[in-house]
């Protein structure tokens, strides 16, 4: 049995960390759930990370929806939260609860989106119809790019006590977890004593609840944006690469494929083919 949003709550109460990984992929996200991790997030990088997208404002419900299927079918133990995307869910309520219900049906156990106190009635109706929802404040990647770029939020007395009330809100509005995103690690961890829901931080700091990393950012898989937060375990990108060039190297001196890699015919049936070929 995978894990539940009570789980997730509950690891916030005994003081256990949560760990997060964004996941979008089957073979990725199964070797993701075997290893443990808590949470699988789809999220809409996975604009960026799987289709080249300059940001995540292109990704659409249809994308997200497909991403999301493959990783539900790879899960076993995770809990999956799936991102709902760019104008799938601000231009109307109603738009909200139609398309966290298609994120619902293609496997997630809960959807996650953007946004404070402006979010808090369209979080509130997602809610009372029994989806659970993880909110997302700091760095809005779709929206916040639109105004300011990539900044650290939180770095005045200001913007600080706007974060520290919309994550207030976000908590009264019913999600189960708030997600940091470049946050000041000071008031990221303001914000995790505040709320009794656990905080996910990407960028913001030891003190949350719980860490989120895109697994490829992880793996060293993904080289156009290099992060300061995402810390890197492996360096894949060049394994992967001088792989491809052995290869490449080895079709072309006819090294690969050797005869353990091939199919044959027995004796017998070859010696019956070449008299009918040659008659």
């Amino acid at each position: 049995m995978h894990k539940t949003v009570q789980d997730i709550l509950n690891m916030k109460k005994e003081k256990k960390k949560i760990s997060v990984i964004t996941s979008y992929d089957y073979t990725l996200a199964s070797l993701c759930d075997k290893s443990g991790i808590d949470v699988l997030l789809v999220g809409d990088s996975a604009g960026m990370v799987m289709l080249g997208y300059e940001n995540t404002i292109p990704v659409t419900m249809n994308q997200m929806c497909m991403f999301t299927e493959a990783v539900s079918r790879a899960r076993k133990n995770s809990l999956l939260v799936s991102d709902l995307p760019f104008m799938s869910y601000q231009a109307s309520i109603e738009d909200a609860i139609n398309n966290s219900g298609k994120l619902i049906k293609a496997g997630a156990d809960a959807v996650k989106l953007e946004g404070g106190s402006v979010m808090v009635k369209t979080i509130s109706a997602i809610v009372d119809i029994g989806i659970p929802v993880m909110g997302h404040i700091g760095l809005q990647p779709q929206t916040t790019i639109l105004s300011e770029g990539y900044k650290v939020q939180g770095k005045t007395k200001d913007t600080a006590m706007k974060l520290i009330e919309d994550a207030k809100e976000l908590q009264e509005a019913g999600v189960f977890s708030i997600v940091l995103e470049m946050v000041s690690h000071e008031v990221a961890g303001i914000i995790s004593e505040t709320v009794g829901i656990p905080t996910i931080g990407i960028g913001s700091g030891v003190d949350c609840d719980g860490q989120v990393l895109v697994v490829q950012d992880l793996l060293g898989m993904y080289d156009k944006i290099k992060p300061k937060f995402a810390k890197r375990y492996m360096n894949l990108s060049e394994d992967i690469v001088k792989s491809l060039e052995i290869f490449q190297k080895d079709v072309e001196s006819s090294v690969f494929p050797a005869t353990e890699h091939w199919f044959s015919m027995n004796d017998e049936e070859l010696k019956k083919l070449r008299e009918q070929i040659g008659s």
